[in-house]
């Protein structure tokens, strides 16, 4: 079975938020995705709100109907806050700081473990999927299924910086990654810079893959190519591959 597709749609957000008024709609946007064949929805709401805001994640939650991801730092108790009123069916647990322009790297699941465990506990206590955001390092996997979660999500940046270079040796970690995580019975899912040139590749080669979160890339093409063609040229991408 092919991987499901989440759009995330930060991006439009950053779009609407750079001339103010509601230009995109980010609401539209995200009901658009799933009628355009968006298997999940993918949002990282930050505290400077500097593109989506707490105030789409519950918009977006009350009018969606495909699976909803929400992304972030439960260091910051209003995200803990706003996942435990919005119910997703998923958290996705980043440990990025208020300052980063992007996620950068993953949990250090051993030194992490204790926390990590505590605050699992609280999303999955209502129900809620977790899923951490790791490095392909299999120790650390390792570790993270000790912390109780769902799912590891693999951070896929050195993969795609690699891709051009040598796409076997920058998929090889990766793939020791993914035999820990099935070992260890956690659920895998990747994102960050993946796109139409480097997909198809890691989900050949990581076959337990159940899920991609991509926003960047995606909202880039689909200024070329429209945003529901865009969305079926990845899904294409990952049933083909």
């Amino acid at each position: 079975m092919a991987a499901r597709l989440s759009v995330n749609i930060n991006k439009i957000a950053t779009l609407r938020n750079s001339r103010g008024g509601n230009n995109p709609n980010v609401l539209k946007a995200a009901i658009d995705c799933q009628a355009f064949g968006a298997e999940g929805i993918t949002v990282h709401p930050r505290p400077d709100e500097r593109h989506i805001r707490y105030s789409d994640v519950r918009e977006i939650k009350k009018s969606i109907t495909t699976e909803f991801n929400i992304e972030g730092n439960p260091k910051e108790d209003s995200f803990v806050q706003l996942v435990l009123e919005t119910k997703p069916e998923q958290v996705t647990l980043v440990p990025d700081s208020r300052d980063q322009l992007t996620s950068n790297h993953g949990w250090n699941t051993i030194e992490e473990q204790k926390y990590l465990q505590e605050i699992i506990a609280v999303f999955k206590k209502q129900g809620i999927r977790v899923s951490i955001f790791v490095d392909p390092v299999a120790d650390i996997v390792a570790a993270a299924a000790d912390t109780g979660t769902d799912r590891i999500e693999l951070y896929t940046e050195a993969y795609a910086h690699g891709y051009n270079t040598g796409r076997d040796a920058a998929i090889a970690p990766y793939i020791t990654a993914a035999k820990m995580a099935v070992e260890k019975g956690l659920g895998i899912n990747a994102g960050h810079d993946l796109d139409l040139a480097n997909l198809a590749f890691f989900a050949q080669r990581i076959p337990d893959l159940l899920e991609v979160s991509i926003g960047h890339a995606l909202i880039a093409d689909a200024l070329y190519y429209g945003l529901e063609n865009t969305i079926q040229m990845y899904k294409r991408t990952l049933t083909n591959q």
